[in-house]
C-alpha cells in the first residue's frame, strides 16, 4: 500500500483483509471493508478507504473522493435487489433454498459493513458524509434482513404446504388400502371354497342366445368396477383431535 498512512495501520494489518473494522490514527481513518459476498465464496475479497485528517477519501479501486464510498455501498444495494427478484420469482423450496444460501452471507456483511461505519462515524465526530454512509449502511442491513425472514418465511411455508398434501395423499392411500382389505376378507373364504370344491354350476347361459349373456356380463363387470372405484375413492376427512385445555369450551354464564 503506498498511501502516507500512519505506520501503526501497516502494522496492524495482515496478508488477508481480516473482518471489516476501522483504525484510527493522529486524525487519519482507515476503513477495511469487504466486497459484496458472492455464493461459494469462502475468502472475502477486501477494499481499503483512508480519510485523511483534512477529510481527503482515497480508495484501493474505487477511486477517489466521497464518492466512493457510495459505489461501495451501491453495490450491496445492486446484491439485494438482485436477491429480491430472484425471491419473487422462486415458486420451488430449491430456489427459495439457493436465494437464503446467496443472502445469508451478504446479511452478515451488511451487518458489520453497518457496525464499522457507526464506529466510524463515533470516530470522525459528527461528519456529515460519515453520518449519511452510517444511515445508507443501515438501509442496506435492514432491507436484506427483512428479505432473509421473507424469504426463509415463504420456504417454511412451502414445506408445511407439501408437508400437509403428502399427509393428506398418505391418508387417501390409507383409506383405500382399509377398504380394499376389507372387500378382500369379505370374499376370501367364497373364493377359497369355489377353489377347493369347484364352482363349475349349471346355470343355462352356457349356450343361450350367444353372445348377449357374455356382453351383459361384461357391462355388469364395468358396472360394478365403477361402484367399486368410487366406492374406494370416497373422501373420508380425518377427524381432529382435541387438544385438553384449548378445545375444551367455557359454559357462559346467563
Amino acid at each position: 500500500m503506498s498511501w502516507e498512512v500512519p505506520e501503526v495501520f501497516l502494522q496492524r494489518l495482515g496478508d488477508g483483509p481480516g473482518r471489516q473494522r476501522v483504525m484510527e490514527a493522529n486524525g487519519h481513518l482507515l476503513l477495511v471493508m469487504h466486497r459484496p459476498p458472492k455464493l461459494g465464496e469462502h475468502v472475502r475479497a477486501g477494499r481499503y478507504f483512508w480519510r485523511s485528517p483534512e477529510g481527503k477519501w482515497i480508495s484501493s479501486d474505487l477511486g477517489q473522493g466521497p464518492s466512493a464510498m457510495l459505489k461501495h455501498l451501491d453495490e450491496y444495494a445492486v446484491a439485494i435487489e438482485k436477491l429480491e427478484k430472484a425471491e419473487n420469482d422462486a415458486q420451488s423450496s430449491e430456489e427459495y433454498f439457493r436465494v437464503i444460501s446467496e443472502l445469508a452471507p451478504l446479511l452478515r456483511a451488511t451487518r458489520n459493513l453497518h457496525e464499522t461505519l457507526q464506529k466510524a462515524r463515533e470516530l470522525s465526530g459528527n461528519d456529515r458524509l460519515m453520518i449519511n454512509y452510517r444511515d445508507r449502511s443501515y438501509e442496506l442491513e435492514r432491507s436484506a434482513e427483512l428479505l432473509y425472514n421473507e424469504s426463509k418465511n415463504e420456504l417454511d411455508f412451502l414445506i408445511a404446504q407439501r408437508s400437509e398434501q403428502q399427509a393428506a395423499s398418505s391418508h387417501r392411500m390409507s383409506v383405500s388400502a382399509h377398504r380394499l382389505n376389507i372387500l378382500a376378507a369379505l370374499f376370501f373364504p367364497i373364493v377359497t371354497l369355489a377353489t377347493v370344491f369347484g364352482s363349475s354350476l349349471r346355470h343355462g347361459f352356457e349356450t343361450a342366445n350367444a353372445p348377449y349373456p357374455f356382453l351383459a356380463m361384461l357391462v355388469v363387470g364395468f358396472l360394478l368396477g365403477l361402484f367399486l372405484n368410487w366406492f374406494i375413492n370416497v373422501p373420508i376427512e380425518p377427524k381432529p383431535r382435541k387438544r385438553p385445555g384449548i378445545d375444551a369450551r367455557v359454559p357462559r354464564s346467563p
